[in-house]
């Protein structure tokens, strides 16, 4: 079946001439089978077809020839301007084996700082932006359109077609591990911001030339309990005290009006939650009818692909370290009834998951239908048509990724999205921009990045002293991801804040946090002559700032709590619900330039 001639480049020669509908047709029920899975899997530059994954031991041969699988999650690949040759390797596999369907590569973000596989990957061989999280701080979507049309253009020189990105779940409590790559708390921005970031990605409709996006993480995924995340068996439950649902869907609802090719549920089971006067059951949101098809289906309008977060089905172990499946209420399940159950409540696709045969034998079984099959079959096929992947063209060559254009760009708004909480000694005066020769104490920057008639300096012979530090966490390890996810208390430890007071003492402090989620500066505000937020930042764009070659023009995306008593008394679905918050939502000082 659907032996036609291949083109050279790979895409059969009539499969752009049939509908959609005649394409499902000619398929077999396994290939079929095969699109509704979308596996993670490691790519490098020296392919081996044949090797086993260390992701789930099927080689990438198996996955494509016998198992019929076309879209792929890339947990590693080639670095970008080599990737396209290598990913073209598989697409020739592909289009020459099966169903002859081309494969739609997918990506978590890799334009920014953080790196957690499974998550987000730190830039390499691209332009590097701040975390979304500064995006929400810089208010901007002009920004955030020219943000995203950038990660467009890379992802189509290395032939990534879609994105499981943006996220847009609100900051809402100030202990979540994922608002790095949220744009804040606040539902109204974060849609407005959205739209931009769709118009960049995807454009006004899908096209030859688009980046299908995924909005995730269905229905909001900030309202953790005590702020732990859902990758882990404690982090499961998900609250709304505050009866907030609703402003967390605001941005849904902006991304399907702006035509989002795909929605991801998060892992999250809601407890005490009720929809149109309903309890809604307690199972993850993936799992749950009502979520997926009463409230994103039928009552929001979405038609468009719905892709489960990853590993839902299936216990592993990952570079030794456990790694449950996130079946969070339905544990009891054995797989197979996992998959059934994903079914019926409305996913169209597994993400992170490959056994083929799960789903072959509920449809042998007649536990699930054909036509159910055909439903998420379709939308998939469809999603590759409205990209153009059907239809033959040559590709683009030397096309140029990480341009010193955009390299700019990302460095600018690194600096611009900065933002200044505290600018006054003790004394009263103001104490940036700094300015003149200055003897520099330094903690955790490079010395390289000093601008002229600056030196560095041993804390007692300074003049200032600039020390940058990440926003605090507890480290844990005993999962998979565990120690890449920034959760628990937001407090300095009571050494740390001691150190800084004892340079405090000596010398202006100029104290530089990173704050990937809020953290408590009530005793280093104490103290420090100056305190500045970044979102992901070099030190150099650090510095530029400090000395008042870039304006910052951040405010701050979330409230920074006083204490964390404030946090406990909090309601996690409710944005900036902290008591008298050291720095409210929307704080952000103005510093005059020194000099352009």
């Amino acid at each position: 079946m659907m032996d036609e001639l291949m083109n050279p480049t790979g895409v059969s020669t009539t499969l752009h001439s049939r509908s959609v509908d005649e394409i499902i047709g000619g398929l077999t029920t396994a290939q079929k089978v095969g699109l509704l899975f979308q596996p993670m899997v490691m790519v490098d530059a020296d392919l081996d077809l044949d090797a086993p994954s260390p992701l789930g031991g099927d080689t990438l041969r198996h996955l494509i020839v016998d198992k019929g699988i076309r879209y792929f999650c890339l947990a590693s690949m080639p670095e970008p301007a080599k990737a396209a040759p290598v990913l073209q390797v598989l697409q020739d596999l592909a289009t020459s084996t099966g169903s002859r369907l081309p494969i739609i590569f997918s990506s978590d973000p890799r334009h920014s700082f953080i790196q957690n596989a499974g998550a987000s990957h730190r830039a390499s061989g691209v332009s590097q932006w701040p975390e979304p999280i500064g995006l929400g701080a810089l208010r901007d979507p002009e920004a955030v359109r020219t943000f995203a049309d950038i990660v467009r253009q890379d992802y189509l020189a290395m032939g990534v077609r879609m994105a499981l990105h943006p996220q847009v779940d609100l900051a809402t409590e100030p202990r979540w591990a994922r608002q790095a790559q949220s744009f804040g708390a606040e539902p109204q921005l974060t849609a407005t911001l959205l739209r931009a970031y769709l118009e960049g990605l995807q454009g006004t409709t899908l096209g030859p030339t688009s980046i299908a996006a995924t909005t995730k993480h269905f229905p909001g995924g900030g309202p953790q309990l005590d702020g732990e995340d859902p990758h882990f068996p404690y982090g499961r439950e998900q609250v709304y005290p505050g009866g907030r649902l609703r402003d967390h869907l605001l941005p849904f609802k902006a991304a399907i009006d702006a035509g989002t090719a795909a929605i991801m549920p998060y892992y999250g089971m809601p407890v005490g939650l009720t929809l149109n006067g309903e309890p809604v059951e307690e199972v993850g949101f993936a799992f749950n009818r009502q979520i997926l098809t009463q409230l994103l289906r039928e009552e929001l309008g979405f038609d468009g692909i719905i892709l489960s977060d990853f590993g839902l089905i299936t216990d592993v172990t990952v570079f030794g370290k456990p790694f449950p499946a996130r079946a969070w209420g339905v544990e009891h399940l054995n797989r197979r009834q996992r998959v059934m159950k994903l079914l019926k409540a409305g996913v169209d696709q597994f993400g992170g998951e490959s056994d083929t045969e799960l789903l072959i034998g509920l449809l042998e079984s007649g536990e699930i239908s054909e036509d159910r099959l055909d439903q998420s079959a379709r939308r998939t096929v469809t999603l590759m048509h409205d990209l153009g992947i059907l239809t033959p063209r040559a590709s683009e060559t030397n096309v140029e990724i990480g341009t010193a254009e955009h390299i700019h760009l990302g460095r600018v708004t690194q600096s611009e999205s900065l933002t200044v909480l505290m600018n006054q000694n003790k004394e009263g005066a103001q104490v940036l921009p700094v300015t003149g020769p200055q003897k520099a104490y330094l903690v955790d920057i490079e010395t390289s990045v000093l601008p002229g008639g600056w030196t560095p300096s041993s804390l007692e012979e300074s003049t200032v002293a600039i020390v940058r530090a990440h926003a605090p966490y507890e480290k844990r390890d005993t999962y998979f991801l565990e120690n890449g996810m920034e959760q628990g208390s937001l407090d300095f430890s009571e050494e740390y804040v001691e150190q800084l007071r004892t340079i405090a003492r000596q010398v202006p402090l100029v104290f530089v946090v990173t704050l990937t989620r809020p953290a408590i500066l009530t005793p280093i505000a104490a103290f420090a002559s100056a305190i500045v937020a970044d979102y992901g930042a070099s030190d150099s764009a650090v510095l530029d700032v400090l000395t008042g070659r870039v304006r910052p023009r951040g405010k701050l995306p979330f409230e920074l709590p006083r204490t964390m008593e404030a946090v406990f008394a909090s309601r996690p679905d409710v944005p900036s619900d902290t008591e008298e918050p050291l720095f409210p939502l929307g704080w952000g000082l103005d510093v005059d330039e020194a000099r352009p």
